[in-house]
């Protein structure tokens, strides 16, 4: 197999397994192939990541590694996790709805009570006191 530039060449896992099998049945895999083969044993994608920290820490007599990687996910989402993305999107939705309205009604109930305006004769929900009593005075 002629040495090509694509990084699933140099992988650990795609070396390994081109020279378990025969030279012909290696040489007649494609490059797509082999990415798709990398991928589906574990083989790590070269994606590039904004943060990528790799290193190793040794505490007495062990070392340990660490990595840290972040970025965009552009994998693609399953059935379930995009009907999950999107319920949590429209439950997210109706709360800021709800809450925002709840909000506006409550100003608006403070701005009527403050004006002194009285909708129902005898009848107060008690906020407009408590305002005054907690965070006016």
């Amino acid at each position: 197999m002629t040495e090509q530039t694509h990084p699933v060449y140099k992988s650990k896992i795609i070396s390994r397994l081109l020279k378990k099998m025969p030279s012909e049945v290696a040489e007649s895999l494609s490059e797509e192939q082999l990415i798709a083969i990398n991928k589906a044993l574990g083989g790590r994608s070269w994606a590039r990541h904004k943060v990528d920290m790799r290193g190793t820490i040794s505490f007495w007599r062990s070392r340990f590694y660490f990595v840290i990687l972040a970025g965009r996910d552009r994998r693609e989402l399953t059935r379930l996790e995009e009907q999950i993305s999107k319920a949590t999107t429209a439950l997210m939705l109706a709360l800021f709805v709800t809450f925002s309205t709840l909000f506006g009604l409550l100003v608006l109930y403070l701005i009527k009570s403050a004006l002194g305006i009285n909708i129902f004769e005898h009848f107060s929900l008690g906020i407009w006191t408590w305002f005054k009593a907690n965070i006016l005075n």
